[in-house]
């Protein structure tokens, strides 16, 4: 996919475009130091990541607060910043990232694009509940991990988004023996193989 698909795609601003542009470039340039994405994925990071978290750009709520868990180069949260920076100004975002030097790029990120963001630099386990509207995370554990983080950290109304690759279907049959939830299962637009968990109302059963 090239700039100009993703921009017709999501119908974006030349404005946010430039940020995303921006946050590229960023990548670029620290990938080679702090192994933010694999090396392979460079020259695709347009559709393997900048679409692949876009994507959950209609899940997001106009204000609150969206946490992402296990940031590592910021995907999806701040693409989703940076693309809803101008349309949602009320809507914050909080990213999660141990990796102390990794930490430090999105500072950088966020600092460079204006995005309304912060970085919590601590293990997910020692993070505070954070009452959040949104939970996220990519590519970081199995399902009923990221669930159980996720009934931590939501408030009542909240909806946990996890994307997850060909094994969805039976990371989904475990996370259901001990977890108790309302999901929707949404096809990824990036991989016929993969698919996006949208889940809330989490209460464990054993």
């Amino acid at each position: 996919m090239s700039k100009a698909d993703f921009q017709n795609k999501f119908d974006v601003s030349r404005e946010t475009m430039d940020r995303l542009e921006r946050y590229e470039a960023l990548i670029q340039k620290w990938n080679p130091k702090i192994n933010l994405i694999a090396s392979s994925t460079l020259s695709e990071i347009w559709n393997r990541h900048f679409l692949d978290s876009g994507q959950l750009v209609p899940f997001a709520p106009t204000s609150g607060t969206w946490l992402d868990l296990g940031s590592g180069g910021g995907f999806p949260a701040l693409v989703i910043a940076s693309m809803t920076k101008d349309t949602c100004p009320e809507l914050s975002f909080t990213l999660v990232e141990s990796d102390t030097r990794k930490a430090v790029f999105l500072r950088a990120v966020i600092r460079e694009l204006g995005l309304n963001a912060n970085v919590l630099s601590d293990r997910i386990e020692k993070t505070s509940p954070q009452n959040v509207g949104v939970v996220s995370a990519r590519a970081l554990g199995p399902l009923s991990k990221l669930i159980e983080y996720a009934e931590i950290h939501l408030n009542q109304d909240g909806i946990a988004l996890f994307p997850k690759g060909s094994s969805h279907k039976s990371e989904l049959e475990q996370a259901l023996e001990c977890w108790s939830f309302d999901v929707e299962t949404i096809s990824s637009v990036t991989d016929l193989s993969a698919a996006i968990f949208a889940i809330k109302d989490i209460r464990r059963v054993k």
